[in-house]
């Protein structure tokens, strides 16, 4: 039996209460993440995205993860796109090897249970 273990998150970053003016980064103002600037620009990795009652609502990897972080709140075939305003929490993990993004990615779906995925799910 192969034993994964989760790294345990880099950043994590909460929405703020206070939500300002629409401004360039969109997430910052629009949907209260303040600190989004703590997520690393050129570094690869895990993200999960988490509602209020801190249920994982999704798990995404990415080569570049503050990008990354950033389209799912713009872009219009993010899985989360109906439910951004549900987003309580951010934890992003640093993972350099794809192929270990994958893995992480795969196990935190499936033992996590993460609400929005579709693919990659076998406990259905």
């Amino acid at each position: 039996m192969i034993k994964i273990e989760l790294p345990t998150p880099d950043v994590v970053i909460t929405r703020s209460n206070q939500v300002g003016e629409k401004v360039e980064a969109a997430i910052s103002s629009e949907y209260g993440f303040t600190d989004y600037h703590r997520i690393p620009r050129d570094k690869g990795g895990i993200i999960m995205f988490f509602d209020a009652d801190d249920e994982l609502m999704f798990v995404g990897k990415a080569r570049k993860l503050r990008p990354r972080v950033k389209k799912h709140f713009e872009d219009n075939v993010s899985p989360i796109k109906n439910h951004r305003h549900e987003v309580n929490k951010i934890a992003v993990i640093s993972v350099v090897d794809p192929v270990d993004r994958e893995i992480y990615e795969t196990y935190a779906i499936n033992v996590l249970k993460a609400k929005y995925n579709i693919d990659k799910v076998f406990y259905k």
